[in-house]
């Protein structure tokens, strides 16, 4: 995506056509703008139309009124709405694509571009002066909307591997600055969400602990993150029992991904914070010996979503110039039931000294970020501590698909991640962290169970209490992404699939 210049939005295409310039001109993407209307149904300009308002010199390019078009069409300038039409520049014939781009807030930008990416991302070329009176925030959502739109993965024979969206699009900007930056950051985090999609798209006969493993290292490699990678052995010396439990039915072993990001230069000295990120990388889930249904398996490829976030957010980090010290843990291991899988009733030690009641052996998740966050109390000792995890379906029942789950013990850091949330698009909502519901975790032989007892129906509550005993009492915060870390279609700058929810959130977080 190119920054461009304009003077009218529509003229500096025009003039590239008309002069035989080579920019691109398979789409002219014109933005259409949403109207308040008043009480009586008159729009706030005085007009009498279906709400929806687009630049006047379409007029000159078509060969009916542009107002007769949308009403055609029943546009209202819906962030993300799109009709196409052809229209007659410099003697060719142009596709020209209605955009809808809502009241042009970052939300809405972001929604648009995500369309236009979409209509490009097999090789396609457009051109559009949506953003040529925008800001650097309204340009960096419309261009991360481009690209996280334009998303694409499969593994059909003749695709290139990993596939990605092969289109461009020219940005019309305006001559009084320079988007370059903007567009910079666009593309720094928009790949870390496609790297983040990618992992977690990636069928699971591919991916065993120890290639997600190397696959961290090499994202990461000469991007300022030193990586250790922990053995079975070293699990097992160290006392990591609830992440050598859940792998242990399965031939591919464990391992756990220490990945540690140092600010270089002028950041290094500006560093304020050292914050851990840990994620939940199941990279298969059968539910063990608890075994899930048919149905219940085909989507846990993708249970490790929550760890493929925290390697593209410690991948990009450097990019964006984050000036804090950041560590990723990913607690990675492959829950398949066999003769040595662990059982129902089963007690484990997890790291420091704990001792867990299984009771479900698809609960796997927590058992293995208990470990991580208890390491990363006792051993890192950071400022602040945040988990992200598939982890359980209750919150996606909650809250469906548009918010993650939100549990923290510290108001200030809750307050960002929902003030983030809102501005990157990966929003949140905060969930009570019950107190009352604790007694819901005794055990009769263990120091807590994992899951409820008592038949305490909140599943994502009763889950965020049991994490919460392995924070040491430092600030945490948990973001329960069972509903937000895949979709089940493409909508908006969403992609079918994998999300890759929590990477926007979490580099605008870091970025601060």
């Amino acid at each position: 995506m190119l920054p461009g210049a304009s003077q009218r939005p529509l003229d500096a295409y025009v003039s590239s056509l008309a002069s035989g310039g080579s920019g691109p001109a398979d789409l002219l993407a014109v933005p259409v703008e949403a109207v308040p209307v008043e009480p009586g149904g008159v729009h706030n300009h005085g007009t009498h139309n279906s709400g929806a308002v687009v630049d006047p010199t379409l007029d000159e390019l078509l060969a009916v009124n542009t107002a007769d078009v949308i009403a055609a069409y029943k546009l209202t300038g819906r962030a993300g709405e799109a009709a196409q039409t052809m229209a007659s520049i410099a003697g060719r014939a142009v596709s020209v694509l209605l955009l809808g781009v809502g009241d042009r807030s970052p939300r809405a930008l972001r929604r648009a571009g995500a369309e236009l990416g979409r209509r490009i991302a097999d090789g396609g070329t457009a051109t559009t002066s949506a953003v040529a009176d925008e800001s650097d925030e309204g340009l960096q959502a419309f261009a991360e909307g481009v690209l996280l739109g334009g998303y694409r993965f499969d593994l059909k024979s003749g695709h290139p591997q990993p596939p990605g969206p092969s289109g461009l699009a020219r940005l019309l900007v305006g001559t009084v600055r320079d988007g370059t930056e903007a567009l910079r950051r666009a593309a720094a985090i928009a790949g870390a969400v496609g790297l983040a999609r990618d992992l977690a798209n990636l069928p699971s006969q591919r991916k065993s602990p120890q290639w997600l493993a190397d696959e961290a290292v090499r994202v990461t490699t000469d991007r300022g993150v030193e990586a250790r990678i922990w053995s079975q052995t070293e699990l097992a010396a160290a006392g990591f029992g609830g992440i050598l439990a859940v792998g242990a039915g399965s031939v591919r072993p464990p391992r756990l991904i220490e990945l540690s990001y140092h600010p270089a230069g002028d950041q290094s000295a500006g560093a304020q914070s050292h914050i851990v990120l840990v994620g939940k990388g199941i990279t298969f889930d059968s539910g063990g010996l608890s075994l899930k249904s048919n149905d219940g398996m085909k989507l846990m490829k993708t249970d490790m979503a929550g760890g493929a976030v925290v390697i593209a957010v410690l991948s990009a980090l450097a990019s964006l110039g984050v000036p804090h010290r950041v560590t990723g843990l990913v607690a990675t291991a492959e829950n398949m039931p066999s003769g040595s899988a662990y059982r129902p009733g089963d007690v484990i030690t997890q790291y420091g000294g704990r001792t867990v009641e299984v009771l479900n052996t698809d609960a796997e998740g927590r058992l293995v970020l208990a470990d991580a966050l208890a390491y990363a109390a006792a051993v890192l000792k950071p400022d602040q501590l945040i988990d992200i995890a598939t982890l359980t379906g209750a919150a996606r029942v909650a809250l469906g698909t548009t918010h993650a789950a939100m549990y923290a013990t510290d108001d200030a850091l809750a307050q960002a991640l929902v003030a983030v949330g809102q501005a990157s698009g990966d929003r949140v909502w905060r969930m009570p962290l019950e107190d009352s519901y604790a007694p819901a975790l005794a055990s009769d032989i263990a120091d807590l169970s994992h899951i409820a007892t008592d038949g305490t129906q909140a599943g994502s509550i009763t889950a965020a209490l049991f994490l919460r005993e392995f924070t040491g009492g430092l600030p945490w915060a948990h973001l329960d992404i069972a509903g937000t870390g895949r979709s089940a279609e493409s909508d908006g700058e969403l992609s079918k699939g994998a999300t890759g929810f929590g990477v926007r959130l979490l580099l605008r977080l870091l970025s601060a």
